[in-house]
């Protein structure tokens, strides 16, 4: 999920439009609600998170380094004064990348990717069994050949991955797919999706590996039950 925070409606309404059509979730904020949940939200709220943008925030002050002891997401300043010293300004403020408006969208998400490559705290893969499954946008592997799935399948995939065989539940995957604010889709969603990619799974590997358990919810395994 892209978290945008504007404190211009339009703005907000506009980014979110744009990632829909890349189907991404996002959520936006008003500078000060982003401030009152980047504080409450839970964990798995915030795990979901694949990067935080900063807009127009008029007279609120939004610390990045602040932001970055509650999430390990990217902060990308979204700036439309194009000048070195407020690029620079931008940078010592804490925030890993600053992006001139206008910009296309996919250049949105293909920065909020190479920066998720480079941390230290995330793999830029994740091996399961015969799988080998990418968190930076590439379908997965399967014995080296590509599986072509759809954005959301492969990002259960990966969010799946990226908790280690711990288990999620659906509200964890619906969050971290569709975001935690929308409204518009039904969290039975999830389910359809896991279908559907349960089916390509086993048809390429044999086995199902993503386990499932009434009120426990999902995880992936490396070989067959």
């Amino acid at each position: 999920m892209i978290v945008i925070v504007d404190e211009r409606e339009l703005v907000k309404g506009g980014f979110s439009s744009l990632f829909s059509r890349e189907g991404v979730a996002s959520a936006g904020f008003l500078p000060g609600e982003f401030d009152e949940w980047i504080d409450t939200a839970a964990q798995p709220d915030l795990k979901a998170v694949s990067a935080v943008l900063i807009g127009e925030c008029g007279e609120h002050d939004l610390s990045p380094r602040r932001i970055r002891d509650r999430t390990a997401a990217p902060v990308i300043a979204l700036s439309e004064q194009h000048s070195l010293e407020n690029t620079l300004k931008l940078f010592e403020a804490g925030v890993d990348d600053v992006i001139r408006k206008p910009v296309h969208i996919r250049e949105i998400l293909a920065r909020v990717c190479a920066i998720r490559r480079r941390g230290a705290e995330e793999a830029s893969y994740a091996e399961v069994g015969p799988m080998r499954i990418y968190m930076d946008g590439r379908d997965p592997e399967i014995d080296g050949a590509p599986l072509p799935l759809p954005r959301r399948e492969r990002r259960i995939l990966e969010y799946l991955a990226t908790n280690s065989g711990r288990r999620v539940t659906k509200a964890q995957v619906f969050n971290a797919i569709y975001g935690v604010f929308d409204e518009d889709v039904e969290e039975n969603v999830v389910e359809s999706h896991i279908s559907k990619l349960r089916k390509k799974l086993r048809e390429k590997m044999g086995f199902d590996p993503i386990e499932s358990k009434r009120f426990l919810g999902y995880r992936l395994a490396t070989q067959a039950a």
